[in-house]
């Protein structure tokens, strides 16, 4: 299944036609994309589960009737197709051999809305929280909050039936669709909603009169078979025709047709439209975060808790607490809902309208958790800042358990067992022993007011986790039947769980699904192999790690020994690094990172993916690229590797802004891997002159100014500068760098000031030494207004030394590592007597406490990270320790519009920035919230990235800086930061030591 070789597909009863010819007539007929290359199958081979198919082939339709299309051409050809949203689905429901019908890009329009009837129709490549964000103006919400919300797609929401951590309160996806409009197989359009509503199309009355005979049928089987917990979404719906669940389909007596699709996987037509129920937005909430000692205790004590009718309950266990405190981001906010070191807590939600009420209800919890024998165990919060920061946490839990390093890996295939709530403590219980039975652990988290954990044993898919992974879902099954439950609670079917859909209907309930399919689709290409005719799931022809997967053979160039471990998921323990056999050294293991759960496709906050958000294509994605690497680095993208034109395209529009790094929760750092990539390129394919000027710039830039006058003159004669510009490759728009000065040359040249106790060294980068020099003089005024000893990188004599940032940009690791050694060797004497280095351009100063890690220079790189320091992270560091003294006057501006480095966030280094601001009396500080400027170094600079770079800015800092006051001040400590800003608004930006410069009493 993971071949790359152009696919033949025959179906049931089907001709063999090449690809190529059904290629060619989708691109001539569509409006849209179609992506028949290998990189392109292969990015969309996998989902978020262990899974991996390559797919026929991917179409991307613009609009309806490219959708009608595809269809049409493809049952033309017998060429099954798959509908597709986020790819997000982690039980393989979104992987096959088919035509993949990408509906994300531009099938996610807002249709008729209804504020009275509070129903609105969208399509279903709609994002869920670009919904709400929506409705938010109009007091309405669509309550089913999966914890993907920031990039799941409401169709793929509905093909899976998704529930979210409130359908305590509100219910799963089936109770809140209305009607949806589908294609079906054959090409018939038609709305399913109501018996009384369905549309005029006969064929779609005909199934549902032959559907509903079914349903009599089989009512004896419905009743005894299908599970009474709410959470469970595995077969079809067939109960819509009885009011025995505890949350009836049905109103008026009629049934919703439409909620037979919802859950279906996409095997029974296509959506085209939903028409959807929406619920009053709640207007307050409160959150109290209870505390447990034992996670028995947890599970328990949870069967009481919800009898306080609570709008949600999410347990986190002490594993996932663990590895978010290893999070940067996160570690403060889960710290603050710690009483001690619990080994569970329990998020406990209540929302209304009366303050008074929800406060009761915490005084309620609070003395029922006394009663129980818990006292003091409550965290509350009801700030909606701090709530929303812990609600972060945990939607972000999945990725934060794929976190872990090494091979073993929280798996997906029993995690959403639903039990009733009495027995959810001895079925955790019991699980746990099969877990250790077989050598492992499992780790917990999710929606504990429903009986529904999500709980991944920690396997080597590589090695014996397939044998386990059938052994455990075995015995697994067994304690669902013991405790009444649902095998596939949440998450669907798909083809990690779709073999037991039989085992838990019984065989006359199986057979019925399987002549509802037939109804629908009778040539079997709507999805084939989803919820009927399923695959085993340890069938290795469909995992993603198949047998003989291995990394091909490289050299790194830069140190990923980190990455290269076995940990036993028992003791927690980790070998040395390399001695899991990893022939890329780690490299691969990094790449792997990626769980394909999408978290980078989130546009509304947060850095990354600044591509992605100007293209909404997978393949300028981090999950994209990382695929890409992945496949690349196996071999599945032929010999070259790394070195391949596949990978260079995928990583042709990554600003290396490092978001992936923070905003990733599993860490993927693309930017560091674009480096591997580009040196592999480089090695193979040479280097081009654009990329030598720039790599070179640290060396030349010392003569280049005395050139200015000449470079300013052939910038006035446009004809001329635009020749040279495209003859190296550089944006017209751009002007030539100023090259206007060498602040080191003078500054060393000048007697220092008089040694005092407090000592630093500024490390002024090239483009704060060259081309902005004030920057440079200004920190050094504010420093020694501070009454410090300043230090410069340069000895008289010496060329100034660099970080080699500008090398690594275009793959020339070695001369990086040679201008790293030169540097730790002049900075290793002032760090060994406590002396801070201190920088002021981002990129520059965070690659000694990052790049500098990764070059083997062991414990003297380890030693000059943790020396070094933003300008503004140094000051904030002296005066939490008592030793800073600067007095600050207010200026005349009342207030500064703050942009941050991408690299500031990802070091979470930009609040420091905001802090020293504040220091400023009566100044305002208000961020701009948004991703990367777009310049990204030389990126901005280069012709065919133009207009990507213009684009990126104009997503939202160009309008902001636009829109603010005369008066207003523009912070950014970015050359390339406020390079863009003057060139897209026309506005000058400052580095923040020019702000406390001017402030300087």
């Amino acid at each position: 299944m993971n071949a790359f070789s152009e696919p033949k597909i025959q179906s049931q009863n089907a001709r063999v036609r090449p690809m190529s010819d059904v290629a060619t007539r989708l691109r001539h007929e569509l409006a849209g994309d179609v992506l028949f290359d290998d990189a392109s199958r292969g990015r969309y081979s996998t989902d978020a589960s262990i899974y991996q198919i390559m797919p026929v082939g991917v179409v991307i339709p613009r609009n309806q009737a490219d959708l009608q299309l595809a269809v049409d051409i493809a049952r033309d050809a017998k060429i099954p197709i798959l509908a597709r949203g986020a790819g997000t689905s982690q039980c393989g429901q979104t992987v096959g051999d088919a035509i993949i019908l990408d509906t994300s890009r531009w099938l996610n329009q807002i249709g008729e809305f209804d504020e009275e009837q509070q129903t609105v129709v969208v399509e279903p490549g709609l994002v869920l929280d670009h919904l709400n964000r929506w409705l938010k103006p109009y007091g309405l919400w669509f309550p089913v909050d999966v914890s993907t919300g920031a990039q799941c797609t409401i169709g793929g929401m509905a093909g899976n039936n998704s529930c979210g951590s409130r359908s305590i309160k509100y219910g799963n996806m089936v109770h809140n669709v209305l009607g949806i409009e589908a294609l079906l197989a054959d090409g018939s359009q038609g709305y399913f909603g109501l018996t009384s509503d369905l549309s005029d199309n006969a064929r779609i009355r005909t199934i549902a009169q032959h559907v509903r005979r079914i349903a009599e049928r089989e009512n004896a089987n419905i009743m005894e078979s299908f599970p009474k917990v709410l959470r469970r979404v595995g077969g079809y719906n067939l109960d819509i025709f009885n009011c025995q669940n505890s949350r009836p389909y049905n109103l008026d007596g009629q049934v919703n047709l439409a909620h037979l699709l919802v859950g279906s996987e996409g095997t029974l037509g296509l959506t085209q439209r939903i028409k959807l129920q929406l619920s009053p937005l709640p207007v307050h909430k409160v959150l109290a975060v209870v505390n447990f000692a034992q996670f028995y205790q947890a599970m328990d004590l949870t069967q009481h808790i919800v009898t306080l009718k609570p709008s949600a309950v999410e347990l986190v266990d002490r594993t996932m607490i663990d590895l978010a405190i290893e999070n940067a981001a996160f570690r403060p906010v889960i710290e603050k809902a710690l009483i001690g070191k619990p080994k569970a807590i329990l998020l406990v939600e209540f929302s209304g309208e009366d303050t008074q009420k929800l406060l009761s209800d915490l005084a309620k919890l609070n003395e029922l958790m006394g009663d129980l024998g818990l006292p003091d165990c409550v965290v509350s919060m009801t700030g909606a800042a701090e709530q929303t920061a812990l609600w972060n946490v945990r939607k972000a839990g999945l990725n934060i358990m794929m976190s872990m390093k090494g091979d073993g890996k929280p798996v997906s295939f029993i995690e959403d067992c639903a039990v009733p709530l009495e027995s959810l403590a001895e079925y955790t219980n019991k699980l746990t022993e099969v877990f250790h039975k077989h050598g492992t652990e499992g780790t917990w988290y999710a929606h504990a007011s429903v009986g529904t954990l999500h709980v991944r044993p920690i396997l080597d898919m590589r090695r014996d986790g397939a044998k386990k992974m059938r052994a455990i879902a075995e015995e697994a099954s067994a304690l669902v039947r013991e405790y009444k439950g649902a095998f596939s609670g949440e998450h669907g079917d798909g083809i990690c769980r779709g073999e037991w859909v039989a085992w838990q209907f019984g065989p006359q309930l199986n057979a019925a699904f399987k002549e509802i399919k037939q109804l629908f689709d009778p040539e079997n290409l709507l999805n084939p192999g989803k919820i009927v005719d399923t695959p085993r799931m340890d069938d290795p022809d469909y995992f993603r790690f198949s047998k003989g997967y291995e990394g091909i053979p490289i050299t790194p160039a830069l140190d990923w020994s980190g990455w290269d471990v076995l940990r036993d998921p028992l003791t927690g323990e980790q070998s040395a690094p390399g001695s899991a056999g990893d022939p890329t050294s780690g490299l691969i293991k990094a790449v792997e990172m990626c769980n394909n759960n999408g978290h980078c496709r989130k546009f509304d906050a947060g850095t990354m993916c600044p591509s992605f958000r100007i293209t909404r294509e997978e393949q300028h994605l981090t999950r994209g690229r990382a695929n890409t690497l992945r496949l690349a680095l196996s071999g599945q993208l032929g010999s070259e590797g790394l070195a391949s034109n596949d990978v260079k395209e995928a990583l042709d529009l990554c600003v290396s802004c490092k978001g992936c790094k923070r905003d990733c929760p599993t860490g993927v750092d693309m930017a560091k891997m674009k480096i591997e990539a580009r040196s592999a390129w480089s090695k193979t394919h040479g280097i081009s002159l654009r990329d030598r000027c720039v790599a070179e710039m640290p060396r030349y830039a010392a003569y280049a100014r005395h050139f200015s006058i000449v470079i300013a003159a052939v910038e006035r004669v446009p004809v001329l500068s635009n020749w040279v510009k495209r003859t190296l490759g550089l944006a017209e728009q751009r002007a030539f760098p100023n090259f206007c000065g060498n602040y080191l040359a003078s500054a060393a040249a000048k007697p220092g000031n008089t040694v005092c106790e407090k000592e630093v060294l500024l490390f002024v980068d090239t483009f704060n030494n060259y081309l902005e020099p004030s920057n440079a003089e200004a920190a050094q005024r504010v420093l020694t207004a501070a009454g410090y000893h300043v230090h410069f990188n340069k000895a008289p004599s010496e060329r100034p030394l660099c970080c080699g940032r500008t090398y690594l940009a275009s793959g020339q690791v070695d001369k990086a590592k040679a201008e790293a050694k030169r540097t730790l060797e002049y900075l290793m004497p002032f760090v060994e007597r406590g002396i801070s280095i201190v920088g002021l351009e981002p990129s520059c100063l965070l690659t000694l406490r990052d790049e500098f890690l990764q070059y083997g220079y062991g414990t003297q790189a380890v030693a000059l990270s943790k020396a070094s320091f933003l300008f503004e992270e140094f000051l904030v560091k002296e005066h939490e320790a008592g030793r800073l003294k600067l007095n600050l006057k207010a200026l005349e501006t009342p207030r500064v519009l703050l942009h941050g480095h991408c690299h500031q966030k990802a070091f979470d280094a930009l609040r420091p920035v905001e802090q020293v601001l504040c220091w400023i009396p009566e100044l305002e500080v208000k961020h701009i919230e948004g991703s990367c400027c777009g310049m990204a170094g030389s990126f901005g600079y280069e012709r065919e990235h133009y207009d990507a770079s213009m684009q990126m800015a104009e997503l939202s800092l160009l309008p902001a800086v636009r829109k603010a006051e005369a008066t207003d001040l523009v912070v950014a400590d970015g050359t390339s930061c406020r390079h863009q800003i003057h060139d897209g608004a026309n506005k000058t930006a400052l580095h923040v030591a020019k702000v406390l410069e001017r402030a300087l009493a």
